[in-house]
């Protein structure tokens, strides 16, 4: 059950002698952590989630390892400033990209969080996912709920000794792999195993590793629940996107009430009891601590354990399962619950909006970067032939994985010729610049201030091309 701060009820009439002498009471605004026992079950949920912890951890260990045309699978290259994924390279210059997909992210969970409550907690959040294992782990070693328990209040021995010491470097471990992997995706994983192990690597690499092998093992051993009650922001905000027709884990007081302990062959109308017989495996399995009988709380994480508890309990009596169930408010009081909602529908349509918008983006970019910068030195010269120049830099920055030869050209002015050098190949990843210069017919000019366009298309691939507009100076025009 959560922490309340305690609430005493002040009488108006009480004498000031009275309550002088009660000012010393102490009053308890934060209560330590009580560790809490997590009871293994099984169950339809509990097999879910074994399936979607298998295949995030699989691509989380799996995909740092994978190599694509030579190139990690998913590189953040954040010395080169690019970063690799699935065959694509991303420059800073695709931050809208970037952006567009935290957005998604962002209306995503809160689109599901209006129709299913807090599923992403409960089945993807790396805390529970990480979280699950080390209780998994602390199963296979300390034994059964009750085991552990009885393990904690014993006596110091060998015994427990050897116990918490393998579980905890088992934990250790896990961690370590946990922080190697995540530097992983930004130093190639190959290249930080060897290096590390050689102790050729930066300092900042062996920083982070160990930055986050403390912070998985902390998170994950030691805090666990209290990460999703006092740090994780999500917890806090959450109510805001329930509603009545928000599908949540729920227990069915119509049915369960009143409740009460009862023969597996009792009857149970004559007892005057309802299907809850106060069991209490509901709490023994949460992961917070909480009593879902209580009703909603921001502490639960929608993991479902109590589901799967209730049911097997259920099953046992006889009794029809669903007593603890996902379901909405309108649902437990009879009424009918509406699938989409005016709230699901702004949610639904901008997360739309953003995946459409990113998709067309990502159709219709092109993998090549052209900056052109005009020589501010000077205006602009005449040459030995009468024609006008001016000079310019061109930077060709190549964000495919290929290299590529590509042709220069400018338009928008009549006579415009580049006189420097028309081609040049870039390999994939590297930023080249050009000197270039632009003569024109001064016959051909009617002002000083003219629109230049640069172009530059791939030879290799002549659907990559980049036109960028400059300006073009000349002396006033003879009258």
């Amino acid at each position: 059950m959560s922490d309340q701060i305690p609430v005493k009820q002040i009488d108006p009439n009480e004498n000031t002698s009275d309550k002088n002498k009660k000012k010393g009471a102490a009053v308890d605004l934060y209560a330590s952590r009580e560790k809490i026992y997590v009871k293994e079950i099984t169950g339809v949920f509990q097999k879910i989630r074994f399936f979607s912890l298998l295949g995030l951890m699989g691509m989380y260990f799996l995909f740092v390892w994978l190599q694509l045309n030579g190139q990690p699978l998913i590189h953040f290259d954040l010395p080169e400033r690019q970063f690799h994924l699935y065959g694509a390279t991303f420059w800073p210059q695709d931050f809208i990209l970037l952006s567009g997909m935290l957005i998604i992210a962002a209306f995503g969970l809160f689109f599901v969080t209006t129709l299913f409550g807090r599923v992403w907690c409960g089945y993807t959040c790396p805390q529970t996912v990480w979280t699950f294992i080390f209780m998994w782990v602390e199963e296979r070693i300390e034994g059964s709920r009750n085991q552990r328990m009885k393990l904690d209040k014993a006596p110091n021995s060998a015994v427990k000794l050897a116990k918490k010491s393998t579980k905890h470097a088992l934990w250790l471990l896990i961690a370590l792999a946990t922080g190697l992997t995540f530097v992983g995706y930004f130093y190639p994983i190959r290249e930080l195993i060897v290096d590390l192990f050689t102790l050729q690597a930066n300092g900042w690499a062996y920083f982070w590793v160990g930055f986050f092998t403390v912070a998985t093992y902390l998170n994950a051993g030691w805090m666990r629940e209290q990460v999703c009650l006092y740090m994780c922001p999500y917890a806090r905000f959450q109510s805001v996107m329930f509603d009545a027709n928000t599908r949540v884990v729920s227990y069915d007081p119509n049915r369960g009430e009143p409740r009460g302990g009862r023969r597996k062959d009792a009857n149970v109308s004559e007892l005057g009891l309802g299907d809850c017989i106060d069991c209490g495996q509901c709490v023994q399995v949460c992961p917070t601590g909480i009593d879902i009988r209580d009703g909603l709380q921001y502490e639960c994480i929608g993991c479902a354990l109590c589901i799967d508890a209730c049911d097997d309990v259920m099953e046992k009596m006889n009794y029809p399962k669903g007593l603890i169930r996902y379901t909405t408010e309108n649902e437990l009081e009879g009424r009918t619950s509406k699938l989409l909602r005016p709230r699901t529908f702004g949610y639904g349509a901008v997360l739309a909006l953003m995946i459409g918008a990113v998709v067309v983006t990502l159709v219709n970019r092109v993998p090549l970067q052209f900056d052109v910068l005009r020589d501010r030195g000077s205006l602009y010269q005449m040459n030995n032939q009468g024609f006008i120049e001016n000079s310019y830099t061109l930077k060709i920055i190549n964000m495919s994985e290929v290299p590529h030869t590509y042709e220069l050209s400018v338009h928008g002015l009549p006579t415009a010729e580049l006189i420097s050098q028309n081609q040049i190949t870039v390999a994939a990843g590297e930023d080249r610049l050009l000197a270039a210069v632009v003569q024109v017919d001064p016959a051909m000019l009617e002002q000083t201030n003219n629109s230049l366009v640069f172009r530059v298309k791939s030879l290799t691939d002549p659907n990559v091309s980049r036109d960028t507009e400059s300006r073009f100076l000349a002396p006033p025009p003879r009258r």
